[in-house]
């Protein structure tokens, strides 16, 4: 597995800088500075109520910041709306699979595809050699290629968080965003999942928010643990789980 060496601004996809988000005076996000740098699987823990999620939240511009600056490769991304964050590269994955059940796997893949028909059908929308291609490398990555006539609705959980992250890898992000990806996942399809994460990274950057540490253990370059909104603790897995904060925090022992 890589390891994330010392941050070259150059490689740096995405920057936080100074980022707080107050709902109703409480600062659910305190302060907070985060560097992901191109190439990365960051995945970040901590308590119920750390400010994870609000992150994501404020990354894709679903929450808007109070103070501080986020950058996406040098563009400056507060004042933007979701749509907009999207067309720069921004892939975002929410806790429950958000696919079309009625339609089959490829329909979803291609509904997903960037030159696509688009949920309200386009006259112009063709299924290329380009789009089928790029359909068949998407199935095969997420493990369906062999269920592409299949409706979503009769997939496993596990397979249709795959489809999902099919439909946002299809666009081609530069950073794709997963909040509990394995939530709800059998042993054998988390396997499976960290083996995709694993592959998906290459040319472009991964956040992850996990709470199963056997998980993030088999996938993470780097870890960052939040508490209260701030940053407690960040580096490797292995020295993340011997720092007496984190577990007194977090890990419990």
């Amino acid at each position: 597995m890589p390891v994330i060496g010392p941050i070259v601004e150059s490689d740096i996809l995405l920057a936080l800088e100074g980022v707080t988000v107050s709902f109703d005076g409480f600062k659910a996000v305190n302060d907070l500075s985060l560097y992901i740098q191109k190439g990365e699987l960051r995945v970040i823990i901590g308590p119920n109520g750390a400010g994870k999620t609000t992150v994501l939240d404020l990354i894709c511009g679903r929450t808007k910041v109070s103070e501080g600056s986020i950058k996406f490769n040098d563009t400056e991304v507060t004042k933007l709306k979701e749509h907009e964050i999207v067309r720069l590269g921004i892939g975002r994955k929410f806790q429950n699979p958000s696919i079309y059940e009625d339609l089959t796997v490829l329909e979803n893949l291609e509904i997903s595809f960037p030159k696509g028909r688009g949920v309200f059908g386009s006259l112009a929308f063709r299924r290329s050699s380009e789009v089928v291609a790029r359909i068949d490398e998407i199935a095969e990555m997420i493990f369906l290629k062999d269920q592409l006539n299949t409706k979503a609705e009769i997939l496993s959980h596990g397979q249709k968080q795959w489809l999902e992250i099919g439909m946002l890898l299809i666009q081609d992000p530069d950073l794709l965003m997963l909040d509990e990806p394995v939530a709800g996942m059998s042993v054998a399809e988390r396997v499976k999942t960290a083996e995709l994460l694993n592959r998906i990274i290459e040319g472009r950057a991964v956040i992850v928010i996990e709470h199963d540490m056997k998980f993030v253990e088999s996938i993470a370059h780097k870890v960052t643990v939040l508490h209260q909104g701030k940053v407690l603790a960040e580096g490797r897995m292995d020295v993340i789980q011997e720092d007496p904060r984190v577990r007194e925090v977090y890990l419990g022992h």
